[in-house]
């Protein structure tokens, strides 16, 4: 991709749009930031040499700006002498080197209308950039004061977890207790039951006993030996 291909897609890029889309902002800033700076030290460069075919072209204009101002000198000094061979000659010379000044005068021009659309260049990719860091400090801010939030949210959320499981621990060890007692309870009656069905086989022997008595006591009763 040429330098102003670039610097034109940059310029004309919707920063929100890009940043709206896309999945990592921080990301997206940071790569636009450097070719952004890329792209301005290359138009810099750009404008560097155009100030400097300028300067040059300054110095070949000065030049031949004499050559045809001592040409004209020339072709007075011919007439003033009668040489009018001679200020023809020189004023034909002149004419040549006035074809030559328009020339660098076009060039000059040129490159002032294209050091003018640099400086442009310049300044609305200065523009960009100053935004699109800008909104790097606002998103590393956002992003800081977000990660810290979760940080303190997560902290409380885990206390608040660690808290429940502690209630729900002390609450289990008290159903604990409450269900032990209960057993006791069972335990504790488990034996009186045992202990009253005991004592009921032990009146049905007792009373089985008597029975067999009376029925030995009553038969002897009625066959006396």
């Amino acid at each position: 991709m040429g330098i102003f291909s670039r610097f034109t897609d940059i310029v004309n890029a919707n920063i929100n749009s890009m940043l709206d889309k896309a999945e990592d902002p921080e990301k997206i800033v940071r790569l636009m930031i450097q070719e952004m700076e890329d792209t301005l030290v290359e138009v810099r460069s750009a404008a560097a040499r155009a100030i400097a075919d300028r300067k040059e072209l300054d110095r070949k204009l000065a030049t031949v700006e004499r050559d045809r101002d001592e040409w004209d000198e020339k072709a007075e000094l011919a007439v003033r002498k009668g040489r009018d061979d001679l200020a023809r000659a020189a004023l034909a010379e002149r004419a040549r080197v006035e074809e030559r000044v328009e020339v660098l005068k076009n060039q000059h021009a040129q490159v002032d209308e294209a050091l003018d659309r640099l400086k442009d260049d310049i300044m609305r990719l200065e523009e960009k950039l100053a935004d699109a860091k800008t909104r790097q400090k606002a998103l590393v801010m956002r992003h800081q004061t977000a990660t810290t939030r979760l940080d303190v949210r997560r902290h409380t959320h885990e206390h608040r977890i660690d808290d429940a499981l502690v209630r729900f621990e002390q609450f289990e060890r008290k159903m604990e207790h409450m269900e032990g007692r209960i057993e006791a309870y069972d335990i504790g009656q488990k034996k009186d039951l045992r202990h009253e069905f005991n004592s009921l086989e032990n009146q049905e022997s007792v009373e089985e006993a008597l029975d067999e008595i009376k029925r030995r006591v009553g038969g002897n009763e009625h066959n006396p030996s």
